[in-house]
C-alpha cells in the first residue's frame, strides 16, 4: 500500500539525481520526478511549461496554473507526484508556495498541501571535492550528461576542451558544502527525518537504490532488473589530475 502521495529529492547539481530520476521514471508507478521548478523565475516557470503571462489576470493566477501543470507532468502516467529541488532555486521556491498556501505555517506543511503526504530525500555527494570538479568540468565542455552508449542526453553549450581552474574549484566546493548545511538546517527546522541518499551508494548500486526510495513510497518495486544505468559516468582521469593537482595547491 502506497504510504505517499509525493516524494521531492532535495540535492545539488552532480550528486546523482539525474541518474535517481531516470531510475524512477522507469520504474511502474513513481512519477515523472525533473526540476519543474528549475530556475528561481516565475517567468522561465511559465516558459518551461508552456504557459503565458498573458494569459492571465494576475501574477497569482499565473503561479496557481504553474503549479498545476508541474503537478500534471510531475505524476506522469502515476498517481505519484515527483520533485527534484535543487538547493540554489528552494528558497523562491518556497516563496512562491508561501503565496499560494499563506494560511499553512511551514514549508513542508505547503508542500503537502500543493502535493499531498510527501516523502523528502536527501541525495548528497560526500566527497564535495569531486563534485566541485565534476561541475566546473561539465559547464567548461557543456556537457552535462551522456547516455552509457556514449549519446548526449544533456547538453548546454558548445563543446570545448576543460582547463584546469584552481579557484573556481575552491568557489563551487565551498558552496556545495553550504547547499548541504542548508538542507540539513532545514530539515531540522521543518522536524523532517528524510530518506538519506548518497551518490556513492547510488553509482555502487544503482538499482538497489531505486529498491529503497520504491519501499520507502510504499510501491510495488517488482522484481528488480540489474541492467546497464541509464545514465554514465563522465569522470575520467581528468577529474583525478585535477584533484590531485588542487589537494597538492591547497595542502588538502
Amino acid at each position: 500500500m502506497k504510504r505517499f502521495q509525493a516524494y521531492v529529492i532535495c540535492t545539488s547539481p552532480r550528486s546523482g539525481s539525474t541518474l535517481l530520476c531516470h531510475l524512477l521514471r522507469e520504474a511502474a508507478d513513481a512519477g515523472y520526478p525533473e526540476s519543474h521548478f528549475h530556475e528561481p523565475s516565475l517567468d522561465s516557470w511559465l516558459d518551461d511549461h508552456g504557459l503565458s503571462a498573458s494569459d492571465f489576470s494576475t501574477r497569482r493566477d499565473a503561479l496557481a496554473a504553474v503549479f498545476d501543470a508541474a503537478y500534471r507532468k510531475g505524476k506522469g502516467s502515476s498517481d505519484i507526484f515527483g520533485l527534484r529541488l535543487q538547493r540554489h532555486s528552494f528558497e523562491f521556491f518556497a516563496q512562491k508556495l508561501g503565496s499560494l498556501y499563506p494560511a499553512v505555517v511551514s514549508d513542508a506543511g505547503r508542500m503537502e498541501a500543493a502535493f499531498g503526504k510527501t516523502l523528502f530525500i536527501h541525495l548528497t555527494r560526500e566527497n564535495k571535492l569531486e563534485q566541485a570538479i565534476s561541475y566546473v568540468r561539465a559547464k567548461q565542455s557543456g556537457l552535462w550528461h551522456k547516455a552509457p552508449d556514449g549519446s548526449e542526453i544533456e547538453r548546454l553549450s558548445p563543446a570545448r576542451a576543460p582547463e584546469y581552474d584552481g579557484p573556481e574549484i575552491k568557489r563551487q566546493l565551498v558552496a556545495f558544502q553550504q547547499m548541504d548545511r542548508e538542507w540539513r538546517d532545514w530539515f531540522e527546522k521543518e522536524k523532517i527525518t528524510p530518506l538519506r541518499l548518497t551518490y556513492q551508494g547510488l553509482s555502487a548500486a544503482p538499482y538497489a537504490t531505486l529498491g529503497r526510495v520504491l519501499q520507502a513510497l510504499g510501491v510495488e518495486a517488482g522484481p528488480q532488473k540489474e541492467t546497464t544505468p541509464p545514465v554514465a559516468k563522465l569522470a575520467d582521469s581528468t577529474n583525478r589530475e585535477w584533484a590531485e593537482r588542487y589537494m597538492a595547491e591547497t595542502d588538502l
